[in-house]
Protein backbone atom coordinates (compact mmCIF):
# COMPACT_ATOMS: atom_id res chain seq x y z
CA UNK A 1 0.00 0.00 0.00
CA UNK A 2 1.77 3.23 -1.14
CA UNK A 3 1.54 6.80 0.38
CA UNK A 4 -0.89 8.12 -1.92
CA UNK A 5 -3.56 5.18 -1.38
CA UNK A 6 -3.01 5.93 2.37
CA UNK A 7 -3.73 9.16 2.03
CA UNK A 8 -6.56 8.90 -0.43
CA UNK A 9 -8.46 6.93 2.58
CA UNK A 10 -7.43 9.33 5.04
CA UNK A 11 -8.78 12.55 3.49
CA UNK A 12 -12.13 10.08 2.10
CA UNK A 13 -12.43 8.78 5.68
CA UNK A 14 -11.99 12.36 7.49
CA UNK A 15 -14.66 13.41 5.65
CA UNK A 16 -16.77 11.10 6.91
CA UNK A 17 -15.71 11.29 10.34
CA UNK A 18 -16.01 14.63 10.39
CA UNK A 19 -19.64 15.38 8.69
CA UNK A 20 -22.30 16.37 11.13
CA UNK A 21 -24.18 13.12 12.42
CA UNK A 22 -25.30 11.40 15.26
CA UNK A 23 -21.90 10.39 16.92
CA UNK A 24 -20.55 13.78 16.83
CA UNK A 25 -23.84 15.88 17.88
CA UNK A 26 -24.15 13.11 20.65
CA UNK A 27 -20.14 13.54 21.56
CA UNK A 28 -20.73 17.46 22.27
CA UNK A 29 -23.67 17.14 23.87
CA UNK A 30 -22.07 14.40 26.25
CA UNK A 31 -19.02 16.93 27.23
CA UNK A 32 -21.26 19.99 27.97
CA UNK A 33 -23.39 17.45 29.65
CA UNK A 34 -21.07 15.48 32.06
CA UNK A 35 -17.33 16.90 30.66
CA UNK A 36 -15.19 15.30 28.60
CA UNK A 37 -14.38 11.75 30.35
CA UNK A 38 -18.27 11.47 29.01
CA UNK A 39 -17.86 12.60 25.22
CA UNK A 40 -14.39 10.53 25.22
CA UNK A 41 -16.38 7.48 26.01
CA UNK A 42 -18.77 7.69 23.85
CA UNK A 43 -16.53 8.64 20.88
CA UNK A 44 -14.33 5.54 22.02
CA UNK A 45 -17.10 3.20 21.28
CA UNK A 46 -17.94 4.69 17.88
CA UNK A 47 -14.36 4.19 16.66
CA UNK A 48 -15.09 0.22 18.03
CA UNK A 49 -18.01 -0.11 15.89
CA UNK A 50 -16.13 1.53 12.96
CA UNK A 51 -13.19 -0.91 13.23
CA UNK A 52 -15.63 -3.45 13.48
CA UNK A 53 -16.97 -3.04 10.53
CA UNK A 54 -13.65 -2.52 8.88
CA UNK A 55 -12.79 -6.02 9.63
CA UNK A 56 -15.73 -7.75 8.35
CA UNK A 57 -15.43 -5.30 5.18
CA UNK A 58 -11.68 -6.68 4.74
CA UNK A 59 -12.35 -10.17 5.36
CA UNK A 60 -15.21 -10.18 3.00
CA UNK A 61 -17.94 -10.73 5.71
CA UNK A 62 -19.81 -7.31 4.69
CA UNK A 63 -22.54 -10.12 3.26
CA UNK A 64 -22.63 -12.12 6.85
CA UNK A 65 -23.03 -8.49 8.27
CA UNK A 66 -26.11 -7.96 5.94
CA UNK A 67 -27.45 -11.70 6.78
CA UNK A 68 -28.03 -10.06 10.43
CA UNK A 69 -30.25 -8.06 9.78
CA UNK A 70 -32.23 -8.42 12.54
CA UNK A 71 -29.37 -7.99 14.98
CA UNK A 72 -28.09 -5.00 13.65
CA UNK A 73 -31.78 -3.09 13.99
CA UNK A 74 -31.87 -4.70 17.31
CA UNK A 75 -28.91 -2.77 18.37
CA UNK A 76 -29.31 0.40 16.46
CA UNK A 77 -32.78 1.07 17.66
CA UNK A 78 -31.61 0.05 21.20
CA UNK A 79 -28.86 2.73 20.65
CA UNK A 80 -31.45 5.44 19.82
CA UNK A 81 -33.72 4.64 22.22
CA UNK A 82 -30.81 5.53 25.21
CA UNK A 83 -29.96 8.42 23.41
CA UNK A 84 -33.25 9.57 23.53
CA UNK A 85 -33.97 8.45 27.32
CA UNK A 86 -30.45 10.24 27.90
CA UNK A 87 -31.79 13.64 25.80
CA UNK A 88 -35.02 13.52 27.88
CA UNK A 89 -33.26 12.78 31.19
CA UNK A 90 -31.13 15.93 30.33
CA UNK A 91 -34.05 18.04 29.50
CA UNK A 92 -35.83 17.48 33.05
CA UNK A 93 -32.48 17.43 35.20
CA UNK A 94 -31.66 19.42 37.51
CA UNK A 95 -29.33 22.35 36.89
CA UNK A 96 -26.31 21.70 38.84
CA UNK A 97 -22.71 24.10 37.49
CA UNK A 98 -20.01 21.93 36.42
CA UNK A 99 -17.49 22.41 38.89
CA UNK A 100 -20.81 20.74 41.42
CA UNK A 101 -21.53 17.69 38.97
CA UNK A 102 -20.55 14.74 40.23
CA UNK A 103 -17.93 12.71 37.71
CA UNK A 104 -19.08 9.86 35.86
CA UNK A 105 -17.87 6.62 37.52
CA UNK A 106 -16.31 3.12 35.33
CA UNK A 107 -19.69 1.81 35.34
CA UNK A 108 -21.42 4.73 33.71
CA UNK A 109 -18.45 5.04 31.52
CA UNK A 110 -18.89 2.23 30.03
CA UNK A 111 -22.51 2.35 29.49
CA UNK A 112 -22.05 5.05 27.59
CA UNK A 113 -18.82 3.37 25.24
CA UNK A 114 -21.05 0.63 25.00
CA UNK A 115 -24.01 3.24 23.64
CA UNK A 116 -21.31 4.61 21.30
CA UNK A 117 -20.45 1.05 19.82
CA UNK A 118 -24.61 0.15 19.09
CA UNK A 119 -25.45 2.40 16.79
CA UNK A 120 -22.18 2.19 14.63
CA UNK A 121 -22.71 -1.59 14.39
CA UNK A 122 -26.63 -1.16 12.82
CA UNK A 123 -25.54 1.61 10.50
CA UNK A 124 -25.87 0.58 7.02
CA UNK A 125 -24.10 3.19 5.82
CA UNK A 126 -20.96 1.91 7.37
CA UNK A 127 -20.36 -1.37 5.17
CA UNK A 128 -21.58 0.79 2.16
CA UNK A 129 -18.98 2.83 3.01
CA UNK A 130 -15.97 0.40 3.16
CA UNK A 131 -17.65 -1.86 -0.08
CA UNK A 132 -17.48 1.25 -1.96
CA UNK A 133 -13.54 2.28 -0.74
CA UNK A 134 -11.86 -0.45 -0.11
CA UNK A 135 -11.60 -1.92 -3.52
CA UNK A 136 -10.88 0.61 -5.17
CA UNK A 137 -7.88 1.76 -2.92
CA UNK A 138 -6.77 -1.32 -2.90
CA UNK A 139 -8.08 -4.08 -4.80
CA UNK A 140 -8.16 -7.61 -3.83
CA UNK A 141 -4.88 -7.28 -2.23
CA UNK A 142 -6.06 -6.47 1.28
CA UNK A 143 -3.96 -8.18 3.56
CA UNK A 144 -3.80 -7.82 7.62
CA UNK A 145 -0.34 -5.41 7.00
CA UNK A 146 -2.92 -3.32 5.01
CA UNK A 147 -5.95 -3.85 7.53
CA UNK A 148 -3.56 -3.18 10.16
CA UNK A 149 -2.72 0.58 8.39
CA UNK A 150 -5.95 1.69 7.98
CA UNK A 151 -7.09 0.73 11.32
CA UNK A 152 -4.22 3.27 12.33
CA UNK A 153 -5.13 5.62 10.04
CA UNK A 154 -8.74 5.60 11.18
CA UNK A 155 -7.65 6.00 14.72
CA UNK A 156 -5.68 9.23 13.79
CA UNK A 157 -8.35 10.58 11.95
CA UNK A 158 -10.68 9.85 14.54
CA UNK A 159 -8.37 11.33 17.24
CA UNK A 160 -8.61 14.99 15.74
CA UNK A 161 -12.46 14.59 14.94
CA UNK A 162 -13.20 13.45 18.35
CA UNK A 163 -10.87 15.55 20.01
CA UNK A 164 -11.60 18.71 18.21
CA UNK A 165 -15.14 17.99 19.40
CA UNK A 166 -14.69 17.37 22.81
CA UNK A 167 -12.44 20.65 23.10
CA UNK A 168 -14.69 22.85 21.44
CA UNK A 169 -17.41 21.66 24.09
CA UNK A 170 -15.17 21.63 26.79
CA UNK A 171 -14.96 25.52 26.22
CA UNK A 172 -18.60 25.80 26.30
CA UNK A 173 -18.94 23.83 29.02
CA UNK A 174 -16.54 26.48 30.89
CA UNK A 175 -18.79 29.04 30.24
CA UNK A 176 -21.75 27.74 32.59
CA UNK A 177 -21.18 29.63 35.23
CA UNK A 178 -25.35 30.09 36.66
CA UNK A 179 -27.58 27.25 37.34
CA UNK A 180 -30.09 29.31 34.83
CA UNK A 181 -27.59 28.97 32.17
CA UNK A 182 -26.87 25.16 32.96
CA UNK A 183 -30.70 24.91 32.43
CA UNK A 184 -30.60 26.31 29.00
CA UNK A 185 -27.56 23.79 28.18
CA UNK A 186 -29.17 21.22 29.44
CA UNK A 187 -32.15 21.56 27.54
CA UNK A 188 -29.81 22.64 24.21
CA UNK A 189 -27.78 19.04 24.61
CA UNK A 190 -30.77 17.17 25.25
CA UNK A 191 -32.33 17.95 22.39
CA UNK A 192 -29.14 17.62 20.25
CA UNK A 193 -29.41 14.30 22.25
CA UNK A 194 -32.84 13.22 21.36
CA UNK A 195 -32.23 14.47 17.45
CA UNK A 196 -29.05 12.16 17.36
CA UNK A 197 -31.34 9.11 18.13
CA UNK A 198 -33.81 10.11 16.21
CA UNK A 199 -31.42 10.37 13.18
CA UNK A 200 -30.07 7.17 13.92
CA UNK A 201 -33.56 5.88 13.78
CA UNK A 202 -34.18 7.41 10.50
CA UNK A 203 -31.26 6.33 8.84
CA UNK A 204 -32.24 3.58 6.31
Amino acid sequence: MDLATILAFAAAFFVFAASPGPDNMTIVARTISSGAASGIAHGAGAVVGILIFLILAAFGLSIIAAKMAIVMTVLRYGGAAYLIWMGIRLWTAVPVVPELQPVSGRRGLLTIFATGIAPNLGNPKMPLFYVALLPNLVGASLNAGHLGVLMTVILAVEVVVIGGHVILAGRARGLLRTPKIVRRVNRAAGGVMIGAGVAVVATR
